[in-house]
């Protein structure tokens, strides 16, 4: 049966705009001790939306990625800010980077990256009843807005410029959703 090991210490090793690198020492239920590092954010999580136009039509963005040094093929995303709900900000970067606001806005499943070291959250909404709407968001360029059919979801998986495990899994939950519908 696991038991949750018990955490010593933390404490903060660095700090960037993004993140906190903190130590942890850590001791499991058999005695052994260990030192972890994790990247703690600021923030309160975020959201990765799949915007359908219809139940076929999805819209992706072409993004720069500074840890890929490259344009990647991703879905809408970004922070929830302070006092704002998911949705709120599921429909705020909606606006923000598409061009879309939605009606139907349905939480699908909350998902990390790399957990081992990372206590980043994302949560995966899908957005449906798409209306035009525009905000001034925080992107440094006007993001590529492309649309892809769900038909074709095992192609655009292979897609060289769509490398995101979240965006991918993603897709894959939303068409499930939507089929299920």
């Amino acid at each position: 049966m696991r038991k949750k090991p018990t955490v010593l210490n933390i404490k903060t090793i660095a700090t960037t705009n993004f993140f906190n690198i903190e130590e942890m020492d850590i001791k499991f239920s058999n005695g052994e001790k260990r030192i972890y590092e994790r990247l703690k954010p600021f923030e309160n999580g975020a959201v990765l939306i799949v915007p359908m136009l219809d139940d076929e039509t999805v819209l992706m963005i072409y993004e720069y990625s500074g840890g890929t040094d490259k344009y990647e093929l991703v879905l809408t995303k970004g922070k929830i800010d302070d006092n704002e709900i998911l949705v709120e900000a599921a429909n705020r970067e909606l606006i923000e980077e598409i061009g879309f606001g939605a009606n139907k806005l349905t939480f699908i499943k909350k998902m990390t990256i790399a957990p081992s070291y990372q206590s980043s959250i994302t949560y995966i909404v899908l957005a449906q009843d798409l209306y035009k709407a525009k905000a001034q968001g925080d992107e440094p360029e006007l993001l590529e807005v492309v649309t892809f059919r769900m038909a074709d979801l095992e192609n655009l998986v292979y897609n060289e410029h769509l490398t995101e495990a979240r965006s991918i899994a993603a897709l894959y939950m939303a068409r499930d959703m939507i089929n299920n519908q």
